[in-house]
């Protein structure tokens, strides 16, 4: 599962052009969106394209967005649970 979060905050990194971070600056339970990263709308976006590509997972609505990407480690259990790539 550790390899899988930081594989995640790799590609976070990567996707959303975060420059100048690492993955060690990412705190794997904090949130994504609003206190955490400070992710936006469009970073949303860039994310659901990151978990179809890379993973084959699709999501059926914005709500089931917003409960996947409350951090990386729920992100994680999610890619895991449910990963076709």
């Amino acid at each position: 599962m550790e390899e899988l979060i930081n594989e995640l905050k790799k590609e976070i990194i990567e996707v959303l052009n975060l420059e100048g971070m690492t993955p060690e600056d990412i705190d794997e339970n904090a949130p994504l969106f609003g206190e955490g990263l400070g992710l936006d709308s469009i970073d949303a976006l860039e994310l659901i394209v990151l978990m179809e590509k890379n993973y084959g997972i699709k999501l059926a609505n914005a709500a089931e967005g917003r409960e996947i990407f409350k951090s990386v480690r729920v992100m994680a259990e999610y890619v895991k649970e449910h990963r076709t790539k």
